[in-house]
Formats: structure tokens, C-alpha cells, sequence
């Protein structure tokens, strides 16, 4: 199958065919790790929604599904540093066992002060699962405990990532073109 790039994208990084690959690895990993207990998946919005959704199709404990949401880039191309809440969890945590669902773990900044914000809600076990990871912009370590692919340092949109809320439609990863977001 041919991937037609949106006139945006310098390249594709994981085609579809990556892109299900890693959701079965990660998904065949955690159906080992937790067998039958019950877990509370909770989703980063808006990036992770696709992931989370080819993620638990492939699932096979006992689930119930939530999002989160929290802001830190806005429209920028970068994090402001400052992270706010969007959508709290709908659901207690306290005594559950929760996976927390990202898209991509970047300087790490956001994702640390959700797991905080996450454990003092005091869950039997917390554990992260990413779809991709950027080491290269880390700025705080953070735990993943189930990581798809480390990537370069490259800006990327498609399956779920998005720049300025545009591109998170594409079917691929993809790397975005740096005129487009180097201006602005």
C-alpha cells in the first residue's frame, strides 16, 4: 500500500503497517503483564485517541476506559512549560490498577506532572504506556514502562499528533515540514 504525504510532510516516519506492529507489541505485552486483573485505561487527549482506540481493540482483561486531558502546548510548536488540566479523570483512581495512555513522551514535563497528579490520587499500581518517545528533548526522566519506538528529534503529526490541531487525521507519522512551524 502507497502512503500519499499531505504537501505538509517532509517524510513518513511509521507507516500503517509500523504503526500496527507496535500496537500489537505493546498491546501482547500488556495482555502478558496484567493477565485478567482489571485495569483502568486512561488516555491522554487529544493525541493518544487513536492509539488508545487501536490499542484497546487488542486488549483482552477486564477494562474500563477514561481520558484526561491537560494542556502545554497550546498552538506553539513547543511546551510552555506550564501544565493545566482540561478533563481531570471522570473516574476514582484510588486502589485501581491504571494505565496511563500517551501518544509521545517529548521533554517529559507534561507527562511527570501527570503521573504525580495521577499517583496522589493513590492507585494500587500506575504504569505508562507511549507510542513514541523522543529522548533527545528530554528535560526531566520520566518512567514508561511500555514504549512503542524511541524517534529522533523531528517534529511529527499523524495518528493522533498533532501541530496547531492540524494532521492528527493522518494515517501515518509523519514528519512535519520545518517552514511550517518554524515561523510561527
Amino acid at each position: 500500500m502507497s502512503t500519499v504525504l499531505a504537501p505538509d510532510i517532509a517524510a513518513v516516519l511509521l507507516d500503517e503497517a509500523a504503526l500496527a506492529g507496535l500496537v500489537a507489541e505493546l498491546a501482547a505485552q500488556l495482555n502478558r503483564d496484567y493477565g485478567q486483573r482489571p485495569v483502568l485505561l486512561l488516555g491522554v487527549l487529544n493525541g493518544a485517541c487513536i492509539f488508545v482506540a487501536d490499542l484497546v481493540r487488542r486488549l483482552r482483561m477486564p477494562l474500563e476506559l477514561d481520558f484526561v486531558g491537560v494542556a502545554s502546548y497550546g498552538d506553539a510548536a513547543s511546551s510552555s512549560g506550564q501544565v493545566t488540566w482540561t478533563k481531570p479523570p471522570s473516574r476514582d483512581l484510588a486502589g485501581r490498577e491504571v494505565l496511563l495512555v500517551e501518544d509521545i513522551v517529548d521533554t517529559g514535563v507534561t507527562l511527570r506532572a501527570l503521573q504525580r497528579t495521577l499517583l496522589a490520587a493513590r492507585p494500587a499500581s500506575l504504569a505508562t504506556v507511549a507510542l513514541l518517545s523522543k529522548p533527545a528533548r528530554r528535560q526531566v526522566e520520566v518512567p514508561v514502562e511500555y514504549l512503542g519506538i524511541a524517534i529522533p528529534d523531528e517534529f511529527v503529526v499523524g495518528y493522533g499528533l498533532d501541530y496547531a490541531q492540524a494532521y492528527r487525521q493522518l494515517p501515518y507519522v509523519g514528519i512535519l515540514r520545518r517552514e511550517v512551524w518554524e515561523h510561527r
